[in-house]
């Protein structure tokens, strides 16, 4: 592939002997554009690059330490790492929060790469850097999102299979999706049974795969990650939840407060502030989804009837009051929110878990009052 490159060679030898450059670069899923400039601002190389650990390695591997600024992206994980290893800094840059980018309508890899250059130069916070987890971790929590593929896979089947059975006249009964299979099609007629056979096969070995994969990842907390028994008791929080809140934060340490974990996960309020105006909107939903939604289905169980009575459960139930369902849905997503608060201070802290510290707190000083 042609390289554009418009410096004459003595004055780029020149810049790279003298150091201090910094690279943006586009992240493509087959070739990668670069930008690269000295610390006058001015351009040194603008070339294309394999994505390949083999292309990076040679291209990147025997240049100085220089600052590197990549997308956020599917391969910025293993080329963060890779650079890194590399020796060179890296700054992996959330596009989305960059209007210089994500708003540009002139979008394409050469100006973007060259605009990560640019901005990384001046002043990487412009970028919004984040930060990769390690490659054990990424690794793990692969796994649970391998399960999480598969109970998506199962339910569309079921829920295909309802469907058609339906259209015939027929129903399935009603139980949990890990009880579906080939018998629950018993006494049905013969054009629903023989077509929807396959699909009740494949539901009961996707049972059978994701039981694996629970077991697989109780293991795992059980043996390499014995943080989440802390995590573990608050009630409605079980193995999958602890775990998967423990690796998607990965470092506790990587916030001032416990607070600050609500923002990470994206359950902080939207705010668009003009004058008088202060309408009341959404959460950001930012970070990671999943464990988000894991979050909420603990926040269910902790306000249903059959969860035990604790601090958080009284909080929800109160804030819910006797409103609408949209009351009680934000009240789900504010205890949601206070779960994963409280989850992060019981990992740093290492305390046990009082469900109604708070509650008793205010009795005694009633009492003693």
């Amino acid at each position: 592939m042609k390289q554009n490159n418009t410096c004459p060679k003595s004055s780029k030898r020149k810049r790279i002997r003298k150091g201090s450059l910094t690279i943006g670069m586009d992240l493509g899923d087959k070739t990668s554009h670069y930008y690269v400039v000295d610390s006058e601002g001015e351009m040194v190389r603008e070339s294309t690059v394999a994505t390949t650990k083999k292309g990076m390695k040679q291209r990147f591997g025997s240049l100085p330490r220089c600052r590197i600024a990549i997308e956020v992206g599917t391969h910025s994980p293993w080329v963060s790492r890779l650079l890194s290893s590399l020796g060179h800094e890296v700054i992996v840059a959330n596009a989305r929060q960059v209007k210089l980018i994500s708003a540009s309508t002139r979008k394409n890899d050469r100006l973007d790469a060259q605009t990560l250059a640019r901005l990384a130069r001046l002043d990487p916070e412009l970028l919004r850097p984040i930060r990769h987890r390690s490659e054990k971790v990424q690794g793990d929590l692969m796994q649970i999102r391998v399960r999480a593929a598969l109970v998506d896979s199962r339910t569309a089947l079921i829920n295909t299979a309802r469907g058609m059975a339906k259209s015939m006249g027929e129903r399935l009964p009603s139980c949990d999706a890990d009880q579906m299979g080939v018998g629950k099609l018993a006494g049905m007629s013969s054009v629903v049974v023989e077509p929807l056979t396959p699909v009740m096969e494949m539901v009961e070995a996707l049972t059978l795969r994701i039981k694996a994969g629970e077991q697989k990842l109780e293991q795992l907390a059980r043996n390499e990650y014995p943080e989440t028994e802390l995590l573990r008791q608050v009630s409605g929080v079980g193995p999958l939840i602890a775990l998967t809140f423990l690796l998607t934060v990965e470092d506790p340490n990587r916030f001032g407060k416990s607070r600050d974990v609500g923002c990470y996960l994206g359950f902080r309020p939207r705010q668009s502030e003009s004058g008088q105006s202060r309408p009341q909107l959404g959460i950001s939903k930012e970070g990671d989804s999943y464990v988000r939604k894991l979050l909420v289905q603990g926040a269910h169980c902790i306000l249903s009837e059959r969860g035990p009575d604790t601090d958080l459960k009284r909080w929800g139930l109160k804030l819910a009051g006797k409103g609408n369902k949209n009351a009680k849905k934000r009240a789900l997503v504010a205890v949601a929110r206070k779960l994963a608060i409280l989850l992060h201070h019981l990992w740093v802290s290492g305390e046990v878990y009082e469900p109604l510290l708070n509650s008793n707190r205010r009795e005694k000083s009633k009492a003693a009052a």
